[in-house]
Order: structure tokens, then sequence, then C-alpha cells
């Protein structure tokens, strides 16, 4: 080898060397997948008067149209039959083209407030919610918000209600229809302002602030047992679903770490809780990080598992990996509690996820909020915009799409049409961009995926 080439592959080597050293000391660009292309959108409408309104919960109704339930605090606009400014429960019905075919308010002088509604088998409607009021539609109240759960006809007409609390705090979150017949309401129970009333028997075990609460009811509004859980701290449930074993699994957050939670991760959890059929704790597991983390929601899988979703605000323990402030954050769990998989989705901000569906191709529609225009989230208009994205059942992203304008803008709760397509209920403030017509303050929002 002549001393010409053997200068040439010294300094080759002594480059290459060089390009190595350089690339073990810097750290190598993330290269990021593709943002899974979104969906389209239908239409977008919002409905209201000249203050606020929101939509907390939808449901398809047995005709193929759908029924949605919230709360107006407006007497103008498009809401009826109205004549004060407290908020009222506000119940809209539409048919399969959504046109909306009737609208009922409900409620006191003071505040009242829906959250959950169920079809009842006779195509009737169960709605709960939380109430301040003991005049107008609310019989009674034993002080401060009571669990209140009404139940209507077909075209709205109230046939039952009924009240449940004590002195304190007491906000009725979710409900089901049971397989007996019945209804399964919960919420939270303030312990302290109650004095350890609410369960159907004495306990030993002293809890305080507010508890998981579990009531059953028959299908005329009786109650049948009602049952607390939790610690010393706040507990708050969420979700609620009852198993093909008649068992029921709630989930929520809680940040206590005594009394029934006995492997809090640190700071809020997901905390998911099972219960017998007559109201007896089975397990309760603790699910999360160091930081906050808070389920909203439940559903049961194709394969026998549970889906939890939420949002999270940890990088550590049971969270792999977190893409910022705060991610949807979904877990897989089995019947007895063991964690399977789980996934975070989102951007550098905020995100967090507040309603699950499982769709007619076994997989799930989540919806919540984003403030984030990156990685997950294909871009943001303002603030928080609705985000809504659709997983296979191995927790895949298939696709995600926000809607929004420059103002708040946050999805509460989603269902899948007969037509395979989303419609997604919640509250906006904006008049821009997706958002086209604001009423008052907030308005309910509607959006439908095509």
């Amino acid at each position: 080898m002549n001393n010409t080439l053997k200068h040439k592959l010294l300094i080759c080597c002594f480059t290459l060397t060089l390009i190595a050293v350089s690339c073990s000391k810097s750290e190598s660009p993330k290269i990021q997948d593709p943002i899974p292309v979104g969906i389209e959108i239908d239409f977008v409408k919002t409905l209201g008067g000249s203050n606020n309104e929101s939509a907390q919960s939808v449901i398809q109704t047995n005709d193929g149209g759908y029924a949605i339930l919230g709360y107006t605090q407006s007497s103008d606009g498009d809401i009826a039959n109205k004549t004060n400014t407290s908020f009222d429960y506000w119940l809209l019905k539409f048919d399969q083209n959504h046109n909306l075919q009737w609208q009922k308010t409900y409620g006191g002088s003071n505040d009242d407030r829906g959250n959950d509604i169920v079809q009842t088998s006779d195509g009737g409607y169960a709605i709960l919610g939380s109430s301040k009021s003991n005049d107008g539609d609310v019989s009674e109240n034993n002080g401060f918000n009571d669990f209140w759960i009404l139940k209507a006809d077909a075209f709205g007409n109230v046939s039952w209600e009924q009240s449940f609390g004590f002195s304190g705090a007491d906000d009725g979150i979710s409900m089901i229809t049971t397989n007996d017949g019945g209804f399964l309401i919960t919420g939270v129970l303030d312990v302290s302002a109650s004095g350890g009333q609410g369960n159907t028997k004495t306990t030993s075990k002293r809890h305080a602030g507010g508890d998981y609460w579990a009531i059953k009811l028959n299908s005329a509004g009786t109650m049948q047992w009602s049952k607390f859980f939790g610690g010393s701290f706040t507990d708050t449930p969420y979700g609620v679903i009852q198993t093909n074993t008649n068992e029921y699994v709630i989930v929520g957050s809680s940040d206590s770490d005594d009394v029934d939670i006995k492997n809090n991760k640190g700071s809020y959890d997901f905390w998911v809780v099972k219960i017998s059929e007559t109201g007896e704790l089975i397990w309760e597991k603790s699910f999360g990080g160091n930081q906050a983390d808070e389920a909203s929601g439940i559903v049961a899988t194709n394969d026998g598992n549970l889906l939890i979703i939420g949002d999270t605000r940890s990088n550590d323990q049971d969270i792999s990996t977190n893409n910022g402030a705060a991610d949807f954050w979904v877990i897989k769990v089995s019947p007895e509690g063991t964690l399977i998989w789980e996934k975070t989705y989102g951007g550098s901000s905020f995100d967090a996820a507040r309603a699950i569906t499982k769709t007619q191709d076994g997989g799930f529609i989540i919806c919540g909020s984003s403030r984030s225009g990156d990685i997950d989230v294909s871009d943001n208009k303002g603030q928080n915009d609705a985000w809504i994205i659709k997983i296979n059942n191995n927790g895949e992203l298939l696709w995600q799409k926000n809607i929004g304008g420059t103002e708040v803008d946050l999805a509460y709760d989603v269902i899948e049409l007969n037509d395979g397509s989303a419609l997604v209920v919640g509250e906006s403030s904006s008049s821009d961009f997706d958002i086209q017509n604001n009423k008052g303050f907030s308005d309910l929002l509607i959006i439908k995926t095509k």
C-alpha cells in the first residue's frame, strides 16, 4: 500500500471516529410518527340563551334518534318555557335526522344541574344530577346539594322524582339501568356533613371528606341499599358499569391513602372499586403515578376486560409516557383489576379525556378537551378545543380531530350512531373557526362526524 493511500485511509477513519463520537455525545433527534388523519365533521351546532348552557350526557334512543341532558341558566334564546335564571336540568330529544322534537327543563328556584341520562324500558328517561332546590319540580332538599333523580315518560313528562342526601354537598354524577330493571346512581357523599350516614347498615370505619356513594333503586325509584367507599380525603366517582355477573365497577379519582384505599400511588389516582350486587366491596385498585391522575369513564371490552379513561399528569410508576402537562390516559384491566396495558395520547399542553364509547367495529371513541397542537394533536384553535380520538382494541390511535374556536370549547360525552358516525356533546364559548354561533356566555355544543 502506497503512502498516499495510507494517508487517505487515516483521514477517512479519523473523520468517521469524529462523527461517531459526535453522535454519541449528542441526543438523536426524535422522529415523530405522523399524526393520524382526522375524521371529517358533518356539522357543529350550538344551542342556548344569553347566560350559560352545557351538555353533559347523550344517549341514542330506541327510535334511532338521541337525547341530550345538561343544564341551562337562560330563559331566552333556544330555551322554551323557563322563566327564571337559576340553573335547571335541560333535556332535549332529537329524531334520527337531527331535528329537535321537544325540550324540557326541570328544577326549582335554586341551582339544579343534570349530569347523566339513561333510557328506560318503557321508552322514557331517567335523569340524574345535583339539586339545591326544594320547590318547583323538586319536592325535598336535605341541605345544600342532593342527588336528584327524575323519571320522565317518552315525551319528557315527569313520572316521579327523588332526592337523596344529607346536610352537605352530595352530588349525583353517573347512573346506569341495572340488570333487574332498576337503577344504580353514583356520586359524591359529603361524609363529614352526613355524620357517617349513607350506608344501609352502620359502619365502624370512620370516613371524612367526600366518598364514592352508590345507591341502588328499584324501577319505581325506591332505595334498596346505599353504600359509600373511600378514605379521609377526596374520592370522586365519575363512571360505573354493571358486569355480566351482576357486580358493579365504579371508577373515579382519589387522593386518600387510608380506610378503603390501600395503595395510593401519589396525589390523585385512578381509583377503581368493584362491588357485589348488594354493594359489598370485592376489591379496590389504584392506578397512577406521583402526580394527579383522574379516571372519568369505563366500558367493557369484547374480550371480557375493562377499558378505563381519564387524564394523567404523571410520568412514572404505572404511566410509561407523558407528552406534556396532562394527557389522555387509557388503561385496560382484567375483571380482577390486573393492569393489562396503558397508553397516553396528547400533546405538550393540557389534554383531558372525559367519556368513552364502544364502536360497532370493536374500537373505542374517546372525547375530551385539548390545549395542545402537537404530537398526537393536529392543531389548536385557541384555549381548550373539543378533542375526539378513536383507538382500536390494542390502543392504537386510528384518528383524531379537534374542534373549537378561540375561547373554551369542551366535550363531555360521545356516542356512536347507527350509521357509524360519532355524536359528541359539551359546551362552547367560541364564535369563530369551527364554532360559528354563540348565543351567550357558554352554549350547549353538538358535534357530528361523517
